[in-house]
Parts: C-alpha cells; sequence; structure tokens
C-alpha cells in the first residue's frame, strides 16, 4: 500500500510544502548563478524516470560553459564555479528537482537518476532500479554517495527497489541530513563528480 500509494501523496505533500519553503531561497540562488553562469542558472537534462521513461531533470547549475580554444568544454574541475562548489557540497544544487517531485517524475527517495546513455550497458538485474521512481536522495547515496564504485551504487539501488518501506525512507531522510551537515561522499576520490559508467 505504501509503495503503490502513500509514498507518490507523501511525495507530492512534502515537496510542495518544502518548496513553498525553501523558495526564497530558491530565488536567491538563482539570482547568485544567474550571475556567476551568465544568465544560465539552471542546469536542465534528460534522464530516465520510472520504467525508462524519459523527463528533463532541473538542477542547479554549477559548472560554467567555458571551452579550450577549440571549442571543447574545460574538464568539470576547471568549469566548478567557487559559489558552485559551495552548493554542490551543501547540496543546494538538488533544490530544483522538488518540482520534479511535485510533477510525479521523481520521488523524494529513491535510486538517482543517471544518464539516458546508460539504460543499454546495464545489465538485468540492474535494469530494476527503474522499477521505482528515481529519488533526489537515496540508499546509495546515504551509503558512500559518489564516493563508492558502479556496482556497489547499483547493488544498493536494487535493495532499495526490493525493501521499499515507510520506516526504510525514514531512515534515509535522517542518514541524508547526516551525510549533507558532514558534506560526505560528494564526489569520487580525485574527481570532482562521479566517473561516467562505462558498462560491466
Amino acid at each position: 500500500m505504501y509503495r503503490n500509494f502513500f509514498k507518490r501523496c507523501l511525495d507530492f505533500v512534502v515537496s510542495l510544502i518544502a518548496f513553498s519553503l525553501l523558495l526564497p531561497l530558491f530565488i536567491l540562488v538563482t539570482a547568485l548563478l544567474y550571475i556567476a553562469n551568465q544568465g544560465s542558472p539552471f542546469f536542465v537534462q534528460p534522464r530516465p524516470g520510472k520504467n525508462g521513461s524519459i523527463f528533463k531533470l532541473i538542477k542547479f547549475k554549477t559548472m560554467n560553459d567555458r571551452k579550450d580554444a577549440a571549442g571543447n568544454l574545460l574538464s568539470d574541475a576547471e568549469r566548478l564555479t567557487a559559489i558552485g562548489k559551495f552548493i554542490r557540497k551543501t547540496s543546494l544544487d538538488e533544490i530544483p528537482q522538488l518540482i520534479n517531485v511535485i510533477k510525479g517524475e521523481m520521488s523524494l527517495i529513491g535510486p538517482r537518476p543517471l544518464l539516458v546513455e546508460y539504460l543499454p550497458l546495464y545489465s538485468t538485474t540492474q535494469k530494476r532500479r527503474h522499477d521505482v521512481r528515481p529519488g533526489i536522495t537515496g540508499w546509495a547515496q546515504v551509503n558512500g554517495r559518489n564516493a563508492i564504485g558502479w556496482q556497489q551504487k547499483f547493488e544498493l539501488d536494487v535493495w532499495y527497489v526490493d525493501h521499499v518501506s515507510f520506516r526504510l525512507d525514514c531512515k534515509i531522510v535522517l542518514f541524508t541530513i547526516m551525510k549533507v551537515v558532514k558534506s560526505e561522499g560528494v564526489s569520487q576520490q580525485g574527481h570532482v563528480t562521479m566517473t561516467k559508467f562505462q558498462g560491466n
């Protein structure tokens, strides 16, 4: 009952209240990033949702679009702005995803929505991470976030799919708050962001 009905109801109500309360902060961060990124405060990208259906993920844009002499984007580390680094460290970049949750494209808790290009690379078991709506935070995020490898991340995602419950979601929310406060697992060791999944 929780998985098929109450979870979505809670997602809608909680995210709507949270977005309303965070609206002043949302406006402030949007204005700061508009200046830092020369008019581009948001990062919008197609991502696979429940059952692999594609939706447009919304996040605050923490990196600019600086390019080298050949017209290629610079590395993530070179494009990460000072304010972007702070916003990512404090997880403020996730706030716009509350809009995705309100629309029913995401859940507050679930496997993180990854790149569309990864879809054909998953094993049969790994594909099961798409049996539920993707989340702003999830079991893998509170057990290492971007600091763990892909195989372990997918194992944690599938474990969550098999054990969805109100109690588990509350536990993940609590652990997420602790992780954000401590700024743990924001990036993989030696990288600003998670390295790309290359397949099994």
